[in-house]
């Protein structure tokens, strides 16, 4: 199995770069045809909701609807995908930023009770602690 990278599912999903889109796009489907999947690293989906807000700009509605898609893809196989599914569902509950959740929810599912942090925005959240 080979691992994909943030600027992978970036190109795919933006479009910003047509030949690079065409190209995972082909990839993605070849492995399809072939029932081979791809791992995507925790700190790649982080990472991709990062570059989704920051640099492109995409609404957080739209930020979880991506990643409901994109776990529902065979070819994905993500890393912590139950703490991707904690981290959705409480995203849509809270207003707290969506990083954090996703360090939350991935500290939750390690058996953590909660994140300590100075973050006193995300310390409103029974998820974190605040020092």
């Amino acid at each position: 199995m080979k691992a994909v990278d943030t600027n992978v599912l970036v190109r795919i999903l933006v479009r910003d770069d047509q030949q690079q889109a065409e190209t995972v796009y082909h990839m993605l489907k070849d492995a399809e045809k072939q029932k081979k999947t791809f791992f995507v690293p925790l700190l790649v989906s982080l990472e991709l909701i990062w570059v989704l807000e920051s640099v492109y700009e995409i609404k957080r509605h739209e930020i979880l609807a991506v990643f409901e898609d994109l776990l529902a893809m065979p070819v994905l196989e993500f890393q912590s995908q139950s703490a991707l599914r904690r981290f959705i569902t409480l995203s849509k509950k809270s207003r707290i930023d969506l990083p954090d959740l996703l360090i939350a929810a991935s500290s939750e599912s390690a058996g953590c009770k909660q994140v300590i942090t100075f973050d006193k925005r995300a310390s409103k959240s029974e998820l974190f602690e605040l020092l």
